[in-house]
């Protein structure tokens, strides 16, 4: 059973002042129970979430008490990576729940040995169960993986005691195929540019050898007399 040491923290103090001192500030809450601020250790949340995912349950060891709980919802720092707020439900023990689990492929698929690829279609899947067995994954066999068009539909998943997958049973999860060759586009050719360079050369052929005029020959054969 993973848990976690939290205290009540004073809403008054800045969510930035806490992280400053190693705390992620957080918050408890469920049907039956009242939304509690809390603060929780960031390098033991880290240790614990890892583990636990946002299907494994959480022990939060309070002043007042023990609470069994989900991780609900984290907000992550979207340079750093690092959760800067956390949200944890309090399940009812007896109630069914719905949560994403990742899917996790397990194997080597013949086809990638043939050239082909293994495209993982799904990377995280519904599931419904309670709480105490909610899967931490799903695991996915890809062995059997051998030629193109060939599937892992949810139906191929085994079943698993408890657990329903809510994902469609003909949904794909993963799927072999066959690579696409990449067409070189050769640049555009510019008409334009081909006709001046055309029409250029035609006037220049055509300046050497224009053909002399009538009026011109009969300057040169005939010259003028001069007066007597």
């Amino acid at each position: 059973m993973l848990s976690l040491s939290v205290k009540e923290r004073d809403t008054k103090e800045k969510p930035e002042t806490l992280r400053k001192k190693g705390f992620l500030p957080a918050v408890f809450y469920g049907r039956k129970t009242q939304s509690t601020p809390i603060a929780v250790s960031l390098i033991d949340f880290k240790k614990v979430f890892k583990k636990a995912g946002e299907s494994g349950v959480v022990t939060l060891k309070t002043e007042k008490g023990e609470v069994d709980t989900l991780i609900h919802d984290i907000d992550f720092d979207p340079i750093s990576g690092i959760p800067r707020h956390a949200d944890f439900y309090v399940f009812d023990k007896d109630k069914k729940m719905q949560v994403d689990v990742p899917v996790e492929f397990m194997g080597e698929a013949p086809a990638v040995k043939a050239g082909l690829l293994v495209v993982r279609v799904m990377h995280e899947i519904k599931v419904e169960a309670l709480p105490g067995i909610l899967p931490h994954s799903v695991s996915i066999d890809i062995s059997k993986l051998e030629n193109d068009g060939d599937t892992v539909l949810v139906k191929d998943i085994p079943e698993m005691i408890g657990v329903k997958f809510l994902s469609g049973a003909f949904e794909v999860v993963a799927s072999v195929q066959t690579p696409k060759e990449e067409k070189i586009e050769e640049p555009p050719v510019d008409l334009s540019a081909i006709e001046v360079e055309k029409k250029g050369k035609e006037v220049a052929e055509g300046e050497e050898g224009v053909a002399p005029t009538e009026a011109a020959k009969a300057a040169v054969e005939k010259p003028e007399k001069n007066p007597e």
